[in-house]
């Protein structure tokens, strides 16, 4: 087969595995073709059938080896910026006065949240609270 066959089959694996959601399989398919693409291209890619050989062997053994660390890498960074539980114990500022068990705004990293005073003290606008738990995108704060 040709080398520019292997390349456009590579870049083609690759763009379906950028437009489907999935567990990232393709990747692995499309950069061993991309691969056997480039050592046909410098004439050591050898007869068609050792062509296939090398692209099933590169693409499984890729497949195995590369793809768990990879998915722990991107659900690692998924778990750090996706749970809202850890805004648990963070400091929220009142954005107006929010008396015991009442409902107002109050500001989280720079960004309003609708809040309830679970606490027995009211916040006044301003005052620093602290955030004991989260449901949706609400918050339950109490007076710090």
């Amino acid at each position: 087969m040709g080398w520019w066959i292997w390349i456009l089959v590579g870049l083609g694996l690759l763009a379906v595995e950028v437009i489907v959601p999935g567990g990232i399989i393709l990747l692995f398919f499309g950069a061993a073709a991309i691969v056997v693409g480039a050592f046909v291209l410098l004439g050591i890619g050898g007869p068609v059938w050792f062509q296939w050989a090398m692209f099933s062997a590169l693409s499984v053994a890729s497949l195995l080896t590369l793809r768990g660390p990879i998915l722990r890498k991107i659900n690692a960074a998924d778990d750090e910026a996706g749970y809202v539980d850890t805004l648990v114990g963070m400091a929220v500022v009142a954005s107006e006065d929010i008396v015991p068990g009442a409902e107002g705004k109050a500001e989280l990293r720079g960004t309003s949240w609708g809040a309830q005073n679970v606490g027995t003290e009211p916040l006044a606008r301003g005052e620093d609270g602290v955030v004991e738990r989260v449901d949706g995108l609400k918050l339950y704060i109490r007076r710090n």
